[in-house]
């Protein structure tokens, strides 16, 4: 089995760092890096996690992953099936956090936005914004020095945002060891695989080399959340996709394609993770495309 890295190194060479992808799919396992990442989703979906984060994420969003915090964009199957028209495209801005705050943002004009990078440890997903797109945008056509200061600008809007959304509810998966992440990836990947089916405590145990027991401490401690309680958020946000989708004869037929035993059971789920019945938030959901 090969061995993937944990810890991804970025390029040293310049301050901030600009990377424009257009793949057939984002990189699929759980990694993490020391440098801060905006990460702007021209074109692509699927699901994210982040630290004990997991929701769907869709063409046009915007995140900022905190120094070091593991995370996976896993773009839906149909990106895995080679077709030409569907690829991601995605644009990241890597920037280390220390050396902006010994040089760039000790400038008494920078106090603000030291502070809310200081602050950036959990990650955000940012609000729909065509001012911050923009500025991105900017980023990645400047060159040196205006590259900087277009990045300044992008910094200055980011920091003045309101109705931010964390990414995760506490830090302490940062200091997760380079074993303990390819374990976490090695979880991950069997779970976002195998989601549709039953997977037992014993199965996933096993996938984890502990036992049962053990592996219910060691989820816990990793995501904040039970082993069934992630499973059942990973098909609840798959069921959305079908929902909106409108390819589904049935709520019966959304349940049981993502994984869940019986109609009355994912109901239940639904409701409880989503804050609305699945018919509700069909209808919700149709009454803001209208």
């Amino acid at each position: 089995m090969k061995v993937v890295q944990f810890t991804i190194p970025v390029s040293k060479e310049q301050t901030i760092v600009v990377q424009e992808d257009i793949l057939p799919h984002y990189y699929n396992h759980l990694h993490r890096h020391r440098e801060v990442q905006i990460e702007w989703v021209v074109k692509g979906t699927g699901i994210l996690i982040a630290g004990n984060y997991m929701q769907r994420f869709e063409s046009g969003d915007v995140y900022v992953i905190g120094a070091n915090q593991p995370h996976l964009f896993k773009s839906d199957d149909v990106y895995f099936q080679g077709e030409e028209d569907k690829k991601i495209h995605s644009i990241s801005i890597f920037f280390n956090h220390g050396q902006l705050s010994e040089n760039l943002l000790q400038l008494p004009e920078m106090t603000g936005i030291r502070k809310f990078i200081d602050g950036l440890h959990n990650g955000m997903q940012l609000p729909e914004s065509d001012v911050i797109k923009n500025t991105i945008a900017e980023v990645v056509a400047s060159r040196e020095s205006l590259r900087v200061a277009s990045f300044i600008c992008l910094l200055h809007h980011i920091s003045t945002v309101r109705n931010i959304k964390p990414l995760a509810t506490n830090n302490n998966e940062q200091l997760i060891s380079e074993a303990e992440g390819m374990r976490m990836d090695e979880i991950f990947q069997y779970l976002v695989t195998n989601y549709k089916r039953h997977i037992s405590l014993t199965e996933i145990s096993e996938i984890a080399s502990l036992t049962p027991h053990a592996f219910c401490r060691y989820f816990k401690k990793h995501t904040d959340k039970t082993f069934v309680g992630f499973l059942n958020e990973l098909r609840v946000n798959e069921a959305c996709k079908m929902i909106v989708s409108g390819k589904f004869d049935s709520f019966s037929d959304v349940s049981y394609k993502t994984g869940f035993d019986n109609v009355t059971n994912f109901n239940r789920v639904f409701k409880k993770t989503i804050g609305r019945s699945p018919r509700e938030y069909l209808r919700d959901f149709r009454e803001k495309v209208m």
